[in-house]
């Protein structure tokens, strides 16, 4: 029997929670109680892509590198429950042993890293809401111990979207973009087998801004943060026809500001694959404006809306300019007023706008 004493506790530490490592810290400590698992890993993602960011929590799995290649193995291998599937699930949380009819070695992950380290079930989630991923998270259960229940993993499921809502509220920038004028962007180049063997002065400087997390070791020196090496790999499983998603995250530095990072894969010798370039840059407006949106649950028109309301539009010139009746625009304007806990137009723009650096919508 599932203690909702102790879920109801783990949902008010989450809503207390200042950022989402320490979310993910008390969470899988509550977790911990309630289903008795021996590790676990916590990520957040970027809700376009679902692609993993920062911060990360990893619990007993070992050292970095075991834990880039479970997401190597993830994007480039696995067929069974893979997160981009289980993020559109009608259920966005199952048990390994129990999708694969009691044979995890059906799982590429399983046969590769999980039953070498003595792991007998996984039960994986994808924080989600507003149909966007914010997060992820995976159990481990050791060999020898009850595979997780359809209780244990409907507790989960049920957690999914009460984290995320967490998760995205504690996605709003809080502070504008540093100025980017003439920054170069940072560069990084992996082989076609992985490893990475060039990389200039400026990639070295944005990446000593990140947050502390799990990390690989580099050849090149200071180890490279599992995401980044995740976004490479990313980039070589679309180059192989393996997933059609966008290789691009945004991540949030120590000091508040956001970079974005994307990947692709270079032409080689005929025949041959070529390296993956991954470029590491200072977030523009135009990067963060679709996250900003997501993390105050604007929708398609209320953000269009948002920004004609920024050009100075009245509430007949927006119903012209999209096409709709003014009651329309009312009711979407109040809808705004409600999600982003402003009163007026003035204090919207400067919220959103002024704030968080948006670009403002091209007349």
């Amino acid at each position: 029997m599932i203690d909702q004493r102790e879920r109801r506790a783990l949902l008010d530490r989450a809503a207390r929670a200042r950022d989402a490592g320490g979310l993910f810290a008390g969470a899988s400590s509550r977790l911990g109680r309630l289903l008795g698992f021996q590790a676990a890993a916590w990520s957040a993602t970027d809700p376009e892509t679902g692609l993993i960011t920062a911060p990360m929590l990893v619990e007993n799995l070992g050292r970095g590198e075991q834990c880039f290649a479970y997401w190597e193995c993830a994007l480039l291998e696995e067929t069974v429950l893979p997160y981009r599937d289980l993020a559109r699930a009608p259920v966005p949380a199952a048990g390994l042993v129990a999708s694969t009819g009691g044979l995890p070695a059906r799982s590429a992950q399983y046969r590769r890293l999980l039953g070498r380290q003595g792991i007998g079930d996984e039960l994986r989630a994808v924080l989600r809401t507003g149909g966007r991923p914010w997060g992820v998270v995976s159990l481990f259960r050791e060999k020898g111990r009850e595979p997780f229940g359809p209780a244990e993993v409907s507790l989960v499921a049920g957690l999914s979207a009460p984290l995320a809502d967490r998760l995205r509220e504690l996605a709003r920038p809080v502070r504008p973009p540093a100025e980017a004028a003439g920054q170069d962007p940072g560069l990084i180049l992996f082989d076609p087998a992985g490893t990475p063997f060039s990389i200039n002065d400026e990639a070295r400087d944005l990446l000593s801004r990140l947050p502390d997390g799990p990390s690989v070791p580099s050849p090149l020196g200071p180890p490279l943060p599992v995401w980044l090496a995740a976004t490479a790999a990313q980039a070589r499983a679309v180059a192989a026809g393996r997933d059609r998603g966008a290789a691009r995250v945004r991540i949030r530095t120590r000091d508040g500001q956001w970079l974005v990072v994307h990947a692709s894969c270079m032409d080689g010798v005929p025949g041959s694959p070529g390296p993956t370039a991954v470029v590491v840059q200072p977030a523009a407006g135009s990067d963060m404006a679709p996250v900003i949106a997501q993390a105050y649950g604007l929708s398609a028109r209320e953000l269009e809306i948002t920004q004609l309301i920024a050009r100075g539009l009245t509430t007949g010139g927006i119903a012209a300019e999209l096409v709709i009746s003014p009651h329309t625009v009312r009711d979407h304007v109040k809808a705004v007023f409600a999600k982003t806990r402003v009163s007026s137009r003035g204090e919207l723009v400067a919220k959103l706008f002024a704030e968080n650096y948006w670009p403002r919508r091209g007349r």
